[in-house]
């Protein structure tokens, strides 16, 4: 593994475990050139994935811009890490075991949409803004008045 700090090409792994999900393998890495340390991850990957957006564009799948997405909407609320992890951990497992090679972006949004609804209130209808391109605050009230969310949800 190339060092991020200094692009040595031969780092040491100084400690390896499991995640608490058991989902990957977290690695303290050391890099003998610089002397830095980081952490890597390291999951399963079933199959490569490919993302089709509305454009018709197709793009590789990234559980980074998927964990981005997540966590900007779920940015200063009172959720777990640990249970984000894992949120997006099922996530990218029910679209890895689908059997299907290509997935619609959209059916990636919804599925987002849905975890986000059972985390918290407020991450979805911030995650909902931009999935659904609100222009309005009308728009907010649209929604919100659709999927039948009080104002203590909010």
């Amino acid at each position: 593994m190339r060092c991020p700090f200094c692009s040595h090409a031969d780092t040491q792994v100084k400690d390896s475990r499991p995640t608490e999900d058991n989902t990957a393998i977290r690695r303290r890495r050391f890099c003998p050139s610089c002397g830095a340390r980081f952490t890597t991850f390291e999951r399963v990957q079933l199959r490569d994935l490919t993302v089709i957006k509305k454009s018709g564009q197709r793009v590789p799948f990234d559980r980074d811009k998927l964990e981005r997405s997540m966590r900007i909407s779920l940015s200063k609320r009172p959720v777990d890490a640990e249970r984000v992890d894992r949120v997006i951990s099922g996530i990218v497992r029910r679209l890895e075991s689908s059997g299907e090679a290509e997935i619609e972006a959209s059916h990636i949004g919804e599925m987002v949409m849905d975890a986000l609804a059972n985390l918290d209130s407020v991450a979805y209808v911030r995650f909902a803004s931009v999935y659904k391109n609100f222009r309005e605050a009308k728009d907010f009230e649209a929604f919100i008045g659709s999927e039948k969310l009080t104002t203590d949800d909010v």
